[in-house]
């Protein structure tokens, strides 16, 4: 049932490389500054950063349409920001503060924008499988050709209710796309230590799911493997699996030293394969952009994430009465 890998690549504008190095660009910086709050105290709780795997939602984001959903778990910023959600709005949320996306309240893990599709934000390790499921069943059911692009981990991808879920949206034929987002080390342990099977697309073969790997440090062969997990969908044919091989630079989160792994490793995987710097190569190889022209973006981006720390920093902080809003209370009857 499974595909082989995906090596094919779509062809592509010089617009469009541009818009995915800006993309991803933006991510990387917000993320640099969220690492920087969050090293000041102005960032509370947990704090995952994505640098390193912005090709994969970078990719897939262009391969999705108006309308398709997604849902991720907790090293979510990089998801918001390639969905089109405001820096200023997503900081905001990260140092707690009123103007945030849930008031303050959610913070890293716990953010929501019903306008660009995007459910969150889920901070137990594959919790968010079946609630992607969902979504992708009021859309079946509403008959509207959406997507839901439910994206987790290597290490969630060992949790039972991944399989439950895959058994529900194979026997319903859900037009959900499971987005193995596979950076090798689950919270702190290498996949060959925990995972019994190398290639974790392949687990949905016994319940009739095709799917591929892909390389996450290309955006163009995301988008291509994206644009075909969507044409799948669409046609009716159920869900598909997408086991993306990316590559996280920094711990599973601000407080993880990451130990586990060589600093050689890491450093050689940003020399040779940084997804940044190779949409950068394209452009410059192929005359596509200057030297000058890369200089000016990374000035605007820097300008954007500045102003969204700024932005940040002068919004305040949740009223106390804040607490008794957004929640659900079930009156308790009175006895007579």
């Amino acid at each position: 049932m499974a595909a082989k890998k995906t090596t094919t690549k779509p062809n592509i504008s010089a617009d469009e490389l541009k818009a995915y190095y800006k993309d991803m660009l933006l991510i990387r910086r917000f993320e640099e500054k969220a690492g920087q709050l969050y090293g000041m105290g102005l960032i509370g709780g947990f704090c995952h950063l994505y640098i390193g795997q912005e090709a994969v939602v970078v990719g897939l984001e262009a391969a999705a349409d108006e309308g398709d959903k997604r849902i991720t778990t907790y090293r979510d910023h990089g998801h918001m920001l390639a969905c089109g959600m405001d820096p200023k709005g997503v900081m905001a949320e990260l140092t707690g503060r009123e103007d945030g996306y849930s008031r303050g309240k959610g913070g890293s893990m716990h953010m929501f924008s019903k306008e660009k599709d995007f459910y969150g934000g889920h901070g137990i390790v594959g919790a968010n499988v079946p609630l992607g499921a969902g979504l992708a069943f009021s859309d079946k059911y509403r008959e509207n050709d959406r997507v839901t692009f439910t994206y987790f981990g290597d290490g969630a991808a060992n949790q039972g209710q991944v399989y439950e879920t895959f058994n529900m949206a194979a026997l319903w034929d859900l037009p959900v796309i499971f987005v193995i987002e596979n950076n090798q080390y689950a919270m702190g342990t290498a996949q060959q230590r925990s995972t019994s099977t190398p290639d974790l697309y392949k687990r949905g073969e016994a319940f009739g799911i095709p799917g591929e790997m892909v390389d996450g440090m290309d955006v163009l062969a995301v988008k291509a493997a994206g644009e075909k997990a969507v044409t799948h969908c669409r046609a009716g044919k159920g869900p598909y699996i997408l086991e993306i091989k990316t590559y996280r630079y920094r711990g599973h989160s601000m407080s993880d030293p990451a130990k586990y792994r060589t600093r050689e490793e890491v450093q050689k995987m940003r020399e040779e394969r940084d997804p940044i710097d190779h949409v950068r190569t394209m452009l410059l190889d192929g005359e596509h952009a200057t030297e000058e022209d890369l200089k000016a973006i990374d000035k605007e981006i820097k300008e954007i994430v500045n102003e969204s720390a700024e932005f940040a920093k002068e919004s305040p902080e949740p009223a106390l009465d804040e607490l008794w809003t957004d929640i659900y209370a079930a009156e308790i009857p009175q006895e007579a």
